[in-house]
C-alpha cells in the first residue's frame, strides 16, 4: 500500500509506509543498498572531478594584473566648466549612473560620488 506522509513528501517522492502485518511478511531486506548505473555514474565522475589541484595557475606572479580603477580614474584630465553647477551622470547611457549635480563654487577640483569624474569651474575674468 503506497500513502504519502505528508504534502512536502507528496511533491518531492511519495513514501513507502507499511502496515504492521506486511512489515512482518515482508522479506528481510540486506545490508548493501543498490544504486542505479545513472547515479553510480554520477558519483564516478564527481570522484574524478573533486581529485587533483583546484587551480591550475597558482604561480601568482603569471596572474594577470589589471589597473586598479582609481589609477584609471587619476589618469583621466580633469574636466574644465564654465558653469557653478554640472551635472553626471556616468556618459555611458544606460551603463552610466544616477544623474548627479555637482556643486562647483568652491576652488578646486570636485569629484563625482559615483564614478570619480573630476570637475572645476574655470573662472573667467571680466575686464
Amino acid at each position: 500500500m503506497l500513502r504519502f506522509t505528508s504534502r512536502a513528501a507528496a511533491v518531492r517522492r511519495p513514501a513507502l509506509r507499511l502496515l504492521s502485518s506486511e512489515v512482518a511478511a515482508a522479506p528481510k531486506a540486506t545490508a548493501t543498498a543498490t544504486v542505479s548505473s545513472k547515479d553510480y555514474a554520477y558519483y564516478k565522475r564527481k570522484e574524478v572531478v573533486m581529485t587533483g589541484p583546484r587551480f591550475e595557475q597558482i604561480d601568482l606572479e603569471a596572474q594577470p594584473k589589471p589597473t586598479p580603477a582609481m589609477d584609471l580614474i587619476a589618469q583621466e584630465p580633469v574636466r574644465k566648466v564654465n558653469k557653478r553647477i554640472v551635472a553626471c551622470d556616468g556618459g555611458g547611457g544606460p551603463l552610466g549612473h544616477p544623474k548627479v549635480y555637482i556643486n562647483l563654487d568652491q576652488p578646486g577640483n570636485h569629484s563625482c560620488g559615483y564614478c570619480g569624474i573630476r570637475f572645476e569651474q574655470e573662472h573667467h575674468h571680466h575686464h
